[in-house]
């Protein structure tokens, strides 16, 4: 948003006029909005903070306030034990247990943030040390590329360890100061108060010490019993044999006195990593440099910021040789869905910049919602005019989901569905769908599913592409972009492919266009 205001773009932003926009530069430039600051004079702090709980809405939060005297978290807990709340008018059984999985959710959630949110705080840091620093990586679950993340760990090896502390506990973003010594400091940073562990490693233990703090537990569990049924002593100090360091400069050497090839970081989660290193059956995973496109982009047309010549010019500077605008259909209209006018203009668009700008392809998609009773928002007539269709859930989330995206994926142009459990991070517990079995018949009428790469959804999750993978299913990662920027997103879906054990050969993205195996083209043949 920060990046579009001192662009002058505000207001290019479907729903945003003059006055929203005056408003949002009148926050950036000062942190706050007068007329917010207005509003909620004299509302309990802990009240507003009770609007991140899912499945809570301003409607009932205030019946509570006023009814029951709800004024934060504790409060609401009382009075959903002691029955009080669902006494209320318009509540009930259904809608407090609903509350209930909302509390949870947020309580789980506030502990820990999303893997996209974490990654660009990890790397300022990094990038900021790195003069000072021989090595310097992260570990812990972001290493390891998990969707969420606690405190992050972050290691490093230099010559000048006193140096690197300083400049680290120094850094502009850094909020509170919890610890500080000769080898280690906590911080707290300003953004989302994440908390931020460095160490200064010695270089002769630096690949020991990378490999136990990247973890996981139970991926360290078994590494440890395997090293005393060497004999051997495994720590984040190196790899022992009675009192002698035998390995720990590497991590490569951590595992090789172990017998095993070295472990990805994302596979170390004991889910039969090691004994596929063990067979030297570990696959090779699919990585940044095989990605030939994205295939879920949003343009002007529906409610993306950026116009088609421009998403094009950057995918091609990211390498792409093809980029998929994937833009809404006439149903979402709050998104600015397109109507078949809409999307032959749009279309016709793409033509022309595709006869003058050379190197990269611009594909026809289309993101086509699938309606109440299955069937899809456009008539086939135009699904087929287009290069390929992203089918998607975009309303009622609690309505025959199974069967409607069954139903979509009988239509002979639909290639892919979209974010198929629509869960959010932040706290959606996605659509009411029975996973599995879409997935079986996925395999069965050859569609793909996608990995959304979105940072609140990674939809489907890491356990989900594997049981894909293992079934047959293609994936397809589509970032979602609504501008240029979030295209980098495509670094977080390629995280989820690698914890789901892809490669190459698993993922839509590494073929060339003319070689993308989508399903309309394989029904053809």
């Amino acid at each position: 948003i920060e990046e579009l205001w001192k662009n002058g773009k505000l207001e290019e932003i479907p729903g945003i006029g003059k006055g929203m926009a005056e408003k949002i530069e009148e926050y950036l430039k000062t942190g706050k909005m007068k007329k917010y600051e207005e509003a909620i004079s004299g509302i309990p702090d802990g009240l507003l903070e009770l609007l991140n709980i899912p499945n809570l809405g301003p409607k009932t939060l205030s019946l509570a306030y006023k009814k029951l005297n709800v004024k934060n978290l504790d409060d609401l807990k009382r009075v959903i034990e002691d029955g009080s709340l669902a006494k209320l008018s318009r509540m009930g059984e259904k809608k407090v247990e609903n509350i209930k999985k909302g509390i949870q959710l947020y309580e789980e959630g506030t502990s820990r943030i999303p893997l996209g949110i974490a990654l660009p705080i990890v790397e300022e840091i990094i990038n900021s040390l790195k003069n000072l620093t021989e090595k310097i990586a992260p570990a812990g679950s972001l290493r390891r590329m998990k969707e969420t993340v606690g405190d992050i760990d972050i290691l490093a090896t230099g010559k000048d360890h006193k140096k690197i502390i300083e400049k680290f506990t120094s850094l502009p973003m850094v909020k509170d100061v919890l610890a500080k010594g000769e080898t280690k400091a906590s911080v707290i940073v300003k953004q989302h108060n994440l908390q931020v562990d460095l160490r200064v490693i010695d270089k002769g233990c630096y690949g020991a010490a990378l490999q136990y703090f990247t973890g996981s537990k139970a991926h360290n569990i078994k590494l440890r019993g395997m090293a005393k049924e060497k004999g051997l002593k495994i720590s984040e100090y190196g790899v022992f044999k009675g009192d002698k360091k035998i390995a720990g400069e590497t991590e490569e050497e951590v595992y090789e006195v172990l017998g095993l090839k070295w472990i990805p970081p994302e596979l170390r989660e004991d889910r039969g990593e090691v004994e596929a290193a063990l067979k030297d059956e570990l696959p090779v995973l699919v990585k940044k440099e095989d990605i030939k496109g994205d295939f879920h982009v949003h343009s002007k047309y529906s409610d993306g910021v950026d116009d088609i010549r421009k998403i094009a010019e950057f995918a091609k500077k990211l390498g792409y040789h093809y980029i998929g605008i994937c833009d809404h259909s006439k149903t979402s209209k709050i998104a600015g869905g397109l109507d078949e006018d809409a999307l032959k203009r749009r279309n016709e668009e793409i033509d022309r910049i595709n006869e003058e700008i050379k190197g990269i392809k611009v594909l026809k998609g289309m993101e086509v919602d699938i309606l109440q009773d299955g069937s899809l928002d456009y008539p086939d007539k135009i699904l087929e005019e287009l290069d390929f269709v992203i089918a998607a859930i975009h309303q009622g989330f609690k309505k025959n989901v199974t069967e409607r995206i069954k139903k979509a994926m009988e239509n002979p142009f639909v290639d892919i569905i979209a974010h198929p459990t629509g869960r959010l991070l932040s706290g959606r517990e996605g659509y009411e769908v029975r996973i599995e079995e879409i997935m079986e018949y996925a395999a069965e009428m050859g569609v793909a599913l996608e990995i959304n790469a979105y940072f609140d959804r990674l939809d489907l999750n890491d356990i989900n592409v594997l049981k894909a993978k293992k079934m047959g299913i293609k994936l397809a990662i589509g970032t979602d972009a609504h501008n240029v920027g979030m295209l980098r997103y495509m670094d977080l879906g390629i995280g989820v492919a690698r914890r789901g054990w892809l490669e190459k050969e698993n993922l839509l993205n590494t073929y060339e266009w003319e070689d993308v195996p989508l399903r309309r083209r394989r029904t053809k043949k």
